[in-house]
């Protein structure tokens, strides 16, 4: 075995690429002399056959950060294997859980790759690009009907520690099996439990055949933490222009990426900025974000959707401001509105999205409109009835809405609803005559009957007179 590395590492050097020496290691952080000229994020091939990159170019040596687990020792040999670090990439990675270097997780067998794609790709330029328009379906009516994402979009999802942040990220990863799209999921620095509740939740939801999830653990190095956000944007970008499917990456969280970072950072002696993050630090996210898009020459498109802790529900804090102005809008969850019993916990004050409404046709804009509406009449009618004094007729309708219109846009893990679902539950619900007696469950789950029988308009109309029917009917026995 020791041969065949020798081997392997003197092909290297027999090619007439830059060879360099092992001059200081601290931990991951080996500093290198005579490897240049080379270029930023090189892939270098140590002589005990580990792989780091390039993190530093100066003028007498160059800083490269070690991948591997091996102690490498003053005197080592390091090459330039490749100008770039790249990442194995393929469509046999759908249905698989792997690690940040490509390896299987899951117990099943080798994964042939297709090839490798840049890991710190540039994102494409704006004239390949076009205009975005079709809503991606979460599953979630709060969001869809609300603050909905089109294909394409970046769009944030901010939130304190507990407010339900990763469930909804994999309630929209579960939707994704009835559509044509794929996921790619990003795990940084996180705990074995949460990898496994994860897959968990995905397998008993038949959406895992059309997933990727990326993992990196806290016991994982912090250079391979800092790398997973990118390999897992690699992969989504080779599905998403050479395979030609939409993708939708989600990274859960950019807070532990950019904590990552941020020790790196420090510890290479780089110069502190804001709350101790190095000064490159929006330039590290907006990179990466901005590779979402939709091209012009296959018409497909690339969602990404960042997880940012926001400590405390502040959403004002340095990184949850970085992503928000990097990003087209963004979803807050409210542990206020968590504790009263809401799921997702989405916060209406704070949520936007900027250009999701492009996604939206006439009857959801107006369904957002009453929505607006009837959210605000109930919290006016919360404030009023803190005064314990007895309300208007009114007012005690508008609670009993609001009431009935929150049970409506709850929704535990694993229930999603079609779009045309979400219409028909919202045209009934909204109707001022068959809310006060209206059995939100019984209404989730016609509707989850019939949907499917709607296939044009006048689909639509029927099937919502047959449920207003039954709604106006039971209110008119009870």
């Amino acid at each position: 075995m020791a041969n065949d590395v020798k081997k392997h590492f003197q092909r290297f050097v027999d090619s007439g690429l830059p060879v360099g020496e092992v001059i200081a290691v601290n931990k991951f952080l080996v500093s290198c002399s005579g490897l240049q000229p080379v270029n930023l994020h090189a892939l270098i091939t140590f002589d005990d056959d580990s792989k780091g990159f390039v993190q530093q170019i100066l003028p007498d040596r160059v800083l490269v950060l070690h991948m591997g687990t091996s102690k490498l020792r003053v005197g080592s040999l390091a090459v330039v294997q490749h100008p770039e670090l790249m990442a194995k990439v393929g469509k046999d990675l759908v249905g698989r859980v792997i690690s940040v270097t490509g390896e299987p997780l899951d117990g099943k067998g080798a994964i042939a790759s297709d090839g490798s794609w840049p890991i710190f790709k540039n994102a494409p330029p704006i004239y390949e690009r076009e205009m975005l328009s079709q809503q991606l379906e979460t599953g979630i009516t709060i969001i869809d009907a609300l603050f909905p994402i089109v294909r394409g979009q970046r769009l944030a999802l901010l939130g304190d520690s507990k407010s339900g942040k990763s469930t909804l990220a994999t309630q929209i990863a579960i939707n994704q099996r009835t559509t044509d799209q794929v996921v790619v999921y990003v795990l940084v620095a996180k705990r074995r439990s949460d990898i496994d509740t994860l897959i968990n939740r995905l397998s008993e939801n038949s959406a895992m055949e059309k997933a990727v999830v990326v993992v990196s653990t806290i016991f994982d190095s912090l250079v391979l933490s800092y790398l997973a956000p990118y390999v897992g944007c690699a992969i989504a970008e080779y599905l998403w222009q050479t395979v030609g499917v939409d993708t939708v990456v989600i990274y859960d969280d950019l807070t532990s990426h950019a904590q990552a970072y941020r020790e790196i950072a420090l510890l290479s002696g780089t110069s502190p900025g804001r709350d101790s993050y190095p000064g490159d630090m929006f330039h590290a996210h907006s990179t990466l974000l901005e590779r979402a898009g939709r091209l012009n020459k296959n018409h497909k498109c690339l969602t990404a959707i960042p997880l940012v802790l926001a400590d405390g529900g502040d959403v004002t804090g340095y990184l949850p401001t970085n992503v928000m102005s990097i990003t087209d809008g963004q979803w807050v969850l409210d542990m206020d509105i968590f504790r009263n019993g809401l799921r997702p916990a989405v916060s209406p004050g704070l949520s936007v999205t900027r250009i999701g409404g492009r996604g939206h046709n006439d009857r959801q804009k107006q369904q957002s409109a009453v929505i607006f509406e009837t959210l605000a009449a109930y919290t006016q009618a919360q404030e009023f009835s803190h005064f314990g004094s007895e309300m208007a007729l009114t007012t005690s309708a508008d609670m009993v809405r609001g009431q009935k219109l929150y049970g409506l846009l709850t929704q535990i893990p694993g229930e999603t609803y079609s779009l045309i679902a979400q219409q028909l539950m919202l045209d009934i619900a909204l109707e001022p005559s068959a809310i006060a007696a209206l059995s939100v469950e019984q209404l989730k789950k016609a509707v989850a009957d019939n949907a499917a029988l709607v296939s044009k308009e006048e689909d639509y109309e029927h099937i919502l007179e047959q449920l207003k029917s039954q709604a106006l009917n039971k209110e008119v026995t009870k």
